[in-house]
């Protein structure tokens, strides 16, 4: 759906031609360095959420790393010391010198999805690198299938895809563009030996894990979910559980922005849901709990039964894709979310707090046109300093430059597409 920067006959002749071997292979990042500046937060008026009374803020600190690789890095924090992620839409290189390319949105190319690894305690000074494709059908009446939920627990890695755009193209201005409605989250692949070798998904996009089918009219609520990271081998979940995260809406809403209401990028609410993982759980629906809302005592409600979920968050227009990381040092959660408009101009990204991961959730920095097109915004656990006081923003960026004249400029510096690390600080109250 939405890389239309990689033109479908260039695509296809790199599928033909293969990888290009490489004489050197330079796998460091990109480092860029610039003032440091704090994001004025511009919340609206119509905001749900009360202003944090423990941060003030985001300083942005001036230090950007990053690779021109794919996008969709959701770093998960291994026990051996090693992050794992997926990636797609783009190319990333191996170790071998070889270059990988991926495409999880172009028709009569095989659609893939890929698989990462990051090395190191610092961005500044960290590897990156892919270790393989695996091929994904979105099968009809979807047209593509990109990577979401990603862990890695006890040495088994979970890879969770879902499906997009069941409906084909529409007339937009100028443009042909592709409805970017979401569709079901699939269920997961697994892998015994850190990405290498997988066992394929039991589940297929007709016969999706939870059941939802995503069609025009029918929204899904666990659109492009992902794990709440717990720290090193999910160290600090709270019960041994594995969270996931996910964007959605419902057929009730009165103020639907059509085509683009429930997208990769879009929503209305925000939905939370739980599962003890392991190989047998991961793919059985029955073996999952679902947040239900709270109760008379405000004591939060978890039910298996799918038809009982409750949103967690709602903002109608204006949520999207969502992260959770627990930042233990100042033992609190942080959510991001971006709301994506159209899915094809400026993004907007803000960052929310809380003591529990079930809320009350507060806000600590609105940041309009952030990126300014960044999305898939992320906090590595890993990457959270010793006083939990500044962090890491991960994301992707700037994806489309300009549609329907609307240019898309670049905000903080250093924002592009593929892998985007920012440091930034959170700024407390005195």
């Amino acid at each position: 759906m939405k890389k239309f920067k990689f033109v479908q006959i260039f695509i296809l002749l790199v599928f033909i031609i293969g990888s290009a071997n490489s004489q050197t292979v330079d796998l460091g990042p990109e480092i860029l360095k610039f003032d440091p500046f704090v994001w004025a937060s511009e919340i609206p008026v119509d905001c749900p959420f009360v202003q944090s009374d423990e941060f003030t803020g985001i300083k942005f600190l001036g230090v950007k790393s990053g690779y021109h690789y794919g996008d969709t890095w959701y770093p998960s924090w291994a026990e051996n010391d090693t992050m794992y992620s997926p990636w797609t839409d783009g190319r990333t290189k191996r170790l071998d010198g070889y270059t990988d390319w991926s495409q999880s949105w172009v028709d009569s190319v095989h659609i893939t999805t890929g698989q990462g690894v990051v090395i190191g305690d610092d961005p500044l000074s960290m590897t990156a690198y892919s270790i393989g494709l695996d091929k994904s059908s979105p099968a009809s009446p979807y047209r593509g299938r990109y990577p979401c939920g990603s862990l890695v627990h006890n040495g088994v890695w979970y890879y969770g895809t879902y499906c997009l755009d069941p409906n084909g193209r529409t007339q937009y201005g100028d443009d042909i563009i592709n409805w970017p409605w979401i569709g079901p989250f699939v269920g997961f692949r697994h892998s015994t030996d850190y990405g290498h070798r997988w066992t394929v998904c039991p589940h297929t996009p007709a016969k999706p894990l939870f059941g939802e089918t995503g069609k025009y009219g029918y929204p899904v609520k666990i659109g492009a979910p992902h794990f709440v990271d717990f720290g090193k081998n999910m160290e600090h979940s709270p019960d041994g559980k594995a969270y996931m995260v996910a964007h959605g809406a419902d057929i009730f809403d009165t103020k639907s922005r059509g085509i683009w209401n429930d997208s990769w990028i879009t929503g209305d609410q925000v939905y939370l849901i739980r599962v003890t993982p392991s190989v047998e759980n991961i793919n059985d629906a029955s073996k999952y709990e679902f947040y239900g809302g709270k109760d008379d005592n405000g004591k939060p409600i978890w039910t298996n039964d799918f038809k009982e979920i409750k949103p967690l968050l709602e903002w109608n227009n204006n949520m999207g894709c969502v992260t959770i990381t627990y930042n233990a040092p100042l033992k609190k959660y942080i959510m991001c979310v971006t709301d994506g408009g159209n899915t094809y101009s400026r993004m907007n990204t803000y960052l929310l707090e809380s003591d529990s991961i079930t809320g009350q959730w507060k806000m600590v920095s609105y940041m309009k046109n952030f990126g300014e097109q960044a999305y898939f915004v992320n906090i590595p656990s890993k990457f959270i300093s010793k006083d939990g006081k500044t962090a890491w923003l991960l994301y992707s960026g700037n994806y489309w430059d300009s549609m329907n004249g609307e240019s898309i400029g670049v905000n903080p510096p250093g924002s592009h597409y593929g892998m985007t690390f920012q440091k930034i600080q959170l700024l407390k109250e005195d």
